[in-house]
């Protein structure tokens, strides 16, 4: 059965619109645990857009899930992960002008494939799981396996932006092939990013993924419906 993991970040977004205490992703936390996700994921970018160090840091010690924090490899979230150790990293690519994450780790360069052997390798070595969040692409994927990481979360966005026709078969298909692929390499496998109540069910077929990290669509949702039911909604689809 996969797990639901809900991404928070949106929460905050609100918060920091008029840097003010509320809405709290803290208390947020508490609401998508209680209505049944498997873990709560936070983002904290360089700059602070959205998730603040004292979240991280709240939600690790109030949590009673798990928390999978996303993070850029750079020194400062090292030190940070160190500190803080969470359940779960997932290692992301940032750009400063972007709205959100717009792909995977690129680890076709080797420059940077050196500098996250090392980074994977050092987080490792402090006892803790790491990820990768990458596109769903053989040679990424067996790279991402070369690297010692313990799983990859596959990008879905390509799949959930195209509306149909052949072009949303053909990103499927690569979803899918990816994560057996992933999964035969002994990988966990993870998936995210522009998932919504509608496009997940079709992905919900491919039985490798064991766990899907979801926030926008929830958090929009919860507007209308409320927190609690908008994660048991897609807790409800995801399982």
């Amino acid at each position: 059965m996969a797990r639901l993991s809900v991404n928070i970040d949106h929460v905050a977004t609100v918060r920091q619109a008029r840097l003010d205490a509320e809405p709290d992703p803290i208390t947020a936390a508490m609401a998508v645990e209680l209505a049944g996700a498997d873990s709560v994921t936070a983002h904290l970018r360089e700059d602070r857009r959205h998730i603040q160090d004292r979240d991280i840091n709240l939600l690790r010690r109030m949590l009673k899930t798990g928390l999978n924090l996303e993070m850029a490899a750079t020194p400062e979230m090292m030190n940070i992960a160190l500190a803080e150790k969470p359940d779960l990293i997932t290692i992301v690519p940032e750009k400063r002008q972007e709205l959100t994450t717009e792909g995977g780790l690129n680890l076709k360069l080797q420059r940077d494939r050196d500098h996250l052997k090392r980074f994977v390798s050092s987080l490792i070595q402090a006892g803790l799981k790491v990820n990768l969040f990458i596109d769903p692409d053989p040679e990424q994927i067996r790279i991402a396996h070369k690297l010692d990481a313990h799983g990859v979360e596959l990008h879905t966005g390509r799949y959930a932006e195209v509306k149909g026709g052949s072009r949303k078969e053909e990103e499927f298909k690569r979803i899918q092939d990816g994560a057996l692929l992933a999964a035969r390499l002994g990988l966990a496998v993870h998936a995210g990013h522009g998932l919504d109540y509608r496009n997940i069910v079709r992905i919900t077929s491919i039985k490798e993924i064991e766990e899907y990290a979801i926030g926008f669509s929830i958090i929009a949702r919860s507007i209308m419906v409320g927190i609690s039911r908008a994660v048991k909604e897609m807790a409800a689809l995801v399982k």
